[in-house]
Parts: C-alpha cells; structure tokens; sequence
C-alpha cells in the first residue's frame, strides 16, 4: 500500500506545482523539489528491511562479502544521480542534469573495475 500513498503524493505534488508554474515559477519547482525530497526519504526508509535481508546473503558468502558493497554502492550513486539530474531537468537545466548523469557512469564504472580486475585473475587462476 505504500506504493499507492506514494504514487498519490507524487501526483498531488504535480498538480499542486502546475498551479504555481505559470505565476511563480520558483515555487513549482521549490514545490517539486519538496516533493522528490519526501519520496525519496520514504524510499530510503524501506531500505531497512533490505539490509536485513542482504546481511542473511552474506552469511551464506564466505569471503565474498565485498562485492556486496560495491553493488550497494553502484545503486547509490545510480539512486543520488539519477535524483539530482531530474530536479535539474525540472528546473530546466537539461545539461547540467546530463552532466551529473555522466559522471553517475563514470563513477560506477571507475568502481566496478576492481571486481572486474578480480574476475579476471580468478578466470586466469582456472584457466592456466
């Protein structure tokens, strides 16, 4: 049920904001942003159940346990980024968004390249 009381925030907020855009520009996007903001604390808040149940996986991972984090931290800066470039392409700033999108990928690729480093050495540890 969470995800209708979300979905009902989130077009409220909308049609509040449509009001404002056309006398008070700066408000509909204060308004937006406001929005964004609350829905993303209730997105952040269900990440408790999920820890708990990752903390179960990596129990079952001996050793592993590290590239754990480095998917928890790819979905991070996914999550951060893809946020912060939608607030700005509200606000009409489409390349400052484009640019907080680039370095979004740029980050997880820079800190994905130790596991694929890793990857590679245990094919080459089978393999020779």
């Amino acid at each position: 049920m969470e995800i209708i009381k979300i979905g009902m925030l989130g077009v409220a907020g909308v049609m509040l904001a449509l009001q404002f855009k056309s006398s008070r520009p700066e408000y509909a996007l204060y308004l937006g942003a406001a929005v964004c903001l609350l829905i993303f604390t209730f997105s952040v808040s269900g990440l408790e159940t999920l820890l708990i149940r990752i903390k179960g996986l990596q129990e079952n991972l001996s050793g592993s346990t590290d590239y754990l984090g480095f998917l928890f931290k790819a979905v991070g800066i996914t999550y951060v980024c893809e946020f912060c470039a939608s607030i700005c392409k509200d606000a009409g700033y489409g390349a400052v968004a484009g640019q907080i999108e680039i370095f979004g990928k740029l980050s997880v690729l820079l800190m994905g390249l130790p596991v694929l480093a890793a990857v590679i050495e245990n094919i080459n540890a089978i393999a020779g």
